[in-house]
Parts: structure tokens; C-alpha cells; sequence
């Protein structure tokens, strides 16, 4: 490195310069000391490629003040400067942030996007850590914050997102980063934030790798790491659970083989409840019970009997004792119970009512392999959720819930089908007691099933009011939590404009958004002195949807377009058969006796 004095008119600020965007650097603290002493600190630059020209690495804000004090005294002296090589970019920029965290720890996020250059200049995380003084997690955690999309560093940058927003958004793929920005602009969806992100960048619970009980080595799927935590996680719910169903049933399987009279896997999320049950040993024909959380994480309880069986012993009723050894080993009972369900689903198969009542008895009591969740209607205020609660539609499919509620002789005051209920008597019990009724019954039951059910903020939900015609002016009318959330200008003289002509929205264009919200109360209302505007519904809301602006965002304009974009012309003929009117012919099921 060689020290000298370069003229001002030689210097320019680097690229490399991490400081080199942004404001015009504060020069307050160092100006004046410049003016009593001139620049002391040496600059650290590098040759640019022109005859005896450099260009800054680090000390951009002693140059700014030196080019102040020469404007003001007409005067410009040569300032020292420590020449590097040329070429290094990985060195210039690393001197460049080692000077500068020594006066003042940079923005965050630059950073974030300073290592990352480092990065593609060639150091490895290790070298950034040796260099900065920090350890190789301090750094990896730095790099996986760079690595988000450009637009939510700059939202954090601007204080738009906090920092746990951030981090966990670090856990997301860039397909979910993009979706996360719809959600974001989207001012009526529910957009997750904070903590609420980790769950929701998995697709629902997020799966530590803790919770396997299988060996991870052998596991294919992909496993992404939290940097700012001290678990790991599976990007993938659907390959975790394949292979975690694949453990259990061989975890089932050595319970058989060691002669447990029998083993019992509890549907996915329901708890083992201990004062439910009391132990009995292996030889007294107690059971393993095994309860599998949401999150995957797996529980197994050995020796138990059900409070009612031990009652029942206590009152002299209980069978014999079984044997201790089991007549079929746990190979000859998995090649019992993979031929006799080879033979059921064959006949299953020719008998499609009876399938019907299975899939709606599994879909209501849940089974092992069957897990459905209760779609929410909570909203991101209070508001939006009384506005969908007190709706039409929604008092009409409660109104035929509560029916099926009946059919089923479930307890009327619980709010969903699916579920159960608190139905304890078992899915087989459920089953019997669907053969029981109409093919119309069922067929009615599995609609609010498939209703409780149905993703609010999926292509299904637009493809099913393309298809069944749903015209929302017959069933929805402007309320106040509408109304209140619209917050955009361009947007609310748009509907002004629909709902009392352009004239009203030009005269009206300059109103504040404040002013324009009162005038599409007073046009919806008609109140104020305006004509009441009948039956009509914002293109967000209509089926196919529709963008009030060019700059689109909304969900369910997307939505709709992928939905419109599925339904083909030959798909339409197909859908057109499919909506006869007259009901499906279904195999008669006779009630079991």
C-alpha cells in the first residue's frame, strides 16, 4: 500500500464505496476540523483505470468536506490518500465497511447487500467472519437477510415492515416472498406478519425436523434452516408427512411384533388424554397409544385401557384374559390386512353411494390419513369479521348447517360439521349412521362439509361462482367496514365514477380521500342529497373479478384470471353437463340394521 498526496480534481467516490447511494453524506461533526487542520485521516482509494486519476474506497465524507472548504476558501490542497491495488473489488469493499462500522455501524440493510457483494466477488462466509470480526451464524444470518427480494429490503428500509417481519420472511421461498407482497398491497387480505409468518411460509404448521421419526439422512425432501433460531424445518408438508406416516406404521408394526394386543394411532391433532385412560402392562392387555400433533411431532403412550373398560373390569365384566403372544406375527398381520383391504376397495369401487357416505364420514370424524381444517372467516379487524358474520350469505349457510346439524343428530349449538362435534361414538359408528339416509341427505351434508372447508383465498372459490352463477347484487350491499377500508384516491374516484357518472368524480377529483370516502357513503347510502345506487358491487368483489385501475394487486382480480384461464371451452361443455338439474345417480344404500 502506498501513502500520497492526490489533488482533489484526481478523486472521485467508487462504486465499491459502500456509502456511495443515499442523501449527501452529514458533514456537521468533521467540517469544522477540516477547516482549523485540513484532512489528517488518509483516504483509502485505488486507481481507476485513467492516468493518475483514483477513485475512493473509503472516505467519502472527508472528501465532501474537503471539496466544502475549497469552494468556500477558493483554495484545494492535495489530500493523503493509501493507494490499494487496483482491481480488488472483494478488497475495496471490505476496507470500505471496515472503516466505516469503526466510525458508525452502516444501515442495516446496506449491510446485508454488502455482504452479499463480497459474496459474489468470491469470499466465503468464513472469510467475512475472520475479516469482520464476527462469528460464521452472525454472518450466515446476514447473507440470508440479503437474500430476500430487493422491494422487502427496501419496505424495511423505509420502516414499513419491522424485523421479525423480515426474518421469518427469510424462511420463505421467493415464490412465497412474491406471494407475501401480494398479500401486502392487497388492503382487504389478511396479510401475516411477525411470528404469524413462520406458520404461514409453510403452508400451514410449520414441521421442525425434531419432530421426525425417521432418519433424516434417507430423507429427500428439501430442509430449510432458521438462522435466527436454533431449529430447522421442513419446506415441504406433504413430503415430511409421507414420510412420517411411513415411520409410524413401522413403529406400529414392531409394537405388533413385540406383542402389544393392539396399537392405536389417534387422528392427526388429537391428544392423548391421560385421565382418560388407566395403565395396564402388556400381559394385562393394555394398549399403545400413539398421538400425532399438527406439527408433526409424534408421542407414543405404552400401556393404557380406556376408564370405561376399566370399569367395566371392575365390575367383573371384562373378557378372559387374551394371550400374552398374539396368534400372527406383525408380518402375517400385515399380509392379512393388505389382502382383505385389497378385496374391500376392489368391491368399493363398483359401489359408489357407499363410497359417497365413507368420504363424508372421514371428512367429518377425520381417520389417520384423512386431515381436513375449518376454514377461517376471522379477518384482519374486527370489523371486516361482523361485516362477513352478519352478511346474507353467511346467515343462509348457517341456516342450512344448522339442518345438517340435525340430519346428523349432532349437538345444534356447535358452530361446524367438520369435526365431529364431539361425536365420540367413531367413524365406523358415523358410517352406519349414514347408510341411513337419502342419497339427497348426504349429498346435502357434503356440501357444507366441502363449504366448511373451502380455502377463502384460492382459484377454487372464483372457478365455483364462475360456474354456479353467483351474482353478488343479490347478496351483498356496501357496508361501513367497506367503505372504511379504502384508502387509495385513484381507486375511490374510480367507483365514484361508476356509482354517479365521471362528472361527479372530476368535479371532485382534487377532494381529499377523507372527502371522497363521505361521498361514496352519501352515493351508496343515499344520504347527503344523492340518489341511492341500487344493486351495485365493486369489480373486486364480482365473479369474474375485475381491477378498479391499471395497477391491479387486488387477489382476487388474479385469481379470477387463472380461474377464467382453466375454464376452457371444452371445460365449459364439461361443466354445463355437470350442472344438471336433476340430482347425480348414486348407488341406493340400504340402512344397516
Amino acid at each position: 500500500m502506498e501513502l500520497k498526496h492526490i489533488d482533489l480534481s484526481c478523486l472521485s467516490v467508487s462504486p465499491a464505496n459502500m456509502r456511495v447511494k443515499g442523501r449527501t453524506p452529514d458533514l456537521a461533526n468533521i467540517l469544522p476540523s477540516v477547516r482549523a487542520r485540513g484532512v489528517l485521516v488518509p483516504l483509502i482509494v485505488r486507481a481507476n483505470g485513467s492516468p493518475e486519476t483514483y477513485e475512493i474506497v473509503a472516505g467519502k465524507r472527508r472528501f465532501h468536506a474537503a471539496l466544502a472548504v475549497a469552494e468556500e476558501t477558493g483554495e484545494a490542497e492535495p489530500l493523503p490518500c493509501a493507494v490499494i491495488a487496483a482491481g480488488d473489488d472483494a478488497a475495496a469493499l471490505e476496507a470500505s465497511l471496515i472503516e466505516n462500522i469503526a466510525r458508525l455501524d452502516p444501515d442495516e440493510v446496506t449491510r446485508w447487500e454488502t455482504f452479499t457483494r463480497l459474496v459474489h466477488e468470491g469470499r466465503r462466509p468464513e472469510d467475512i467472519a475472520a475479516t469482520f470480526g464476527l462469528t460464521d451464524l452472525q454472518v450466515r444470518r446476514t447473507l440470508a437477510l440479503g437474500n430476500l427480494l430487493p422491494r422487502i429490503r427496501g419496505l424495511y428500509r423505509r420502516g414499513e415492515i419491522d424485523a421479525a417481519t423480515v426474518r421469518h420472511l427469510t424462511l420463505a421461498s421467493k415464490a412465497k416472498q412474491r406471494e407475501w407482497l401480494a398479500l401486502f398491497d392487497d388492503g382487504t387480505a389478511y396479510c401475516p406478519t411477525g411470528s404469524q409468518l413462520k406458520a404461514w411460509a409453510f403452508g400451514g404448521a410449520s414441521i421442525p425436523v425434531s419432530a421426525a421419526l425417521f432418519d433424516l439422512a434417507t430423507y429427500t425432501g428439501e430442509i430449510v434452516s432458521d438462522l435466527f433460531g436454533d431449529e430447522r424445518y421442513f419446506a415441504n408438508a406433504e413430503t415430511f408427512w409421507a414420510a412420517q406416516t411411513a415411520a409410524i406404521d413401522g413403529r406400529v408394526a414392531a409394537y405388533r411384533e413385540a406383542g402389544w394386543r393392539e396399537v392405536v394411532v389417534l387422528p392427526v391433532g388429537t391428544a392423548f388424554q391421560t385421565w382418560e385412560h388407566e395403565r395396564r402392562t402388556k400381559a394385562k392387555g393394555g394398549r399403545v397409544y400413539i398421538s400425532v400433533g399438527t406439527r408433526g411431532d409424534a408421542a407414543v403412550h405404552e400401556g393404557y385401557i380406556t376408564t370405561k373398560e376399566a370399569r367395566r373390569e371392575a365390575k367383573g365384566e371384562a373378557t378372559a384374559e387374551r394371550p400374552i403372544r398374539p396368534e400372527a406375527s406383525a408380518i402375517l398381520n400385515g399380509y392379512v390386512d393388505l389382502h382383505r383391504h385389497a378385496a374391500v376397495r376392489a368391491k368399493l369401487a363398483d359401489a359408489p353411494g357407499v363410497a359417497l357416505r365413507v368420504a363424508v364420514a372421514q371428512l367429518i370424524a377425520g381417520s389417520s390419513l384423512w386431515q381436513v381444517r375449518v376454514a377461517s372467516q376471522r379477518a384482519g379487524t374486527d370489523a371486516v369479521t361482523e361485516s362477513v358474520e352478519i352478511s346474507p350469505s353467511e346467515g343462509s349457510f348457517d341456516a342450512k348447517r344448522r339442518a345438517i346439524l340435525a340430519i346428523l343428530a349432532f349437538d345444534p349449538e356447535t358452530p361446524t360439521v367438520t369435526g365431529g362435534n364431539g361425536y365420540d361414538e367413531g367413524l365406523t359408528q358415523l358410517f352406519v349412521r349414514l347408510t341411513a339416509l337419502s342419497d339427497t341427505d348426504v349429498l346435502a351434508v357434503l356440501a357444507i362439509v366441502v363449504g366448511e372447508t373451502l380455502d377463502p383465498r384460492s382459484d377454487i372459490v372464483d372457478a365455483l361462482g364462475l360456474h354456479l352463477r353467483v351474482d353478488m347484487a343479490a347478496v351483498w350491499q356496501a357496508d361501513a367496514a367497506f367503505v372504511d377500508a379504502l384508502r387509495d384516491r385513484e381507486v375511490l374516484l374510480s367507483m365514484i365514477g361508476e356509482v354517479t357518472g365521471p362528472a361527479v368524480a372530476e368535479a371532485n377529483s382534487k377532494e381529499p380521500v377523507k372527502t371522497l370516502r363521505t361521498i361514496l357513503r352519501d352515493c351508496l347510502d343515499g344520504t347527503g342529497g344523492r340518489a341511492r345506487a341500487e344493486g351495485w358491487v365493486p369489480c373486486w368483489l364480482a365473479f369474474p373479478a375485475s381491477a378498479s385501475t391499471s395497477r391491479g394487486g387486488v387477489g382476487s382480480v388474479s385469481r379470477s384470471a387463472r380461474a377464467v384461464a382453466a375454464l376452457t371451452p371444452q371445460a365449459e361443455v364439461q361443466n354445463s353437463e355437470m350442472h344438471r338439474e336433476a340430482e347425480p345417480e348414486i348407488e341406493p344404500v340400504r340402512a344397516a340394521a
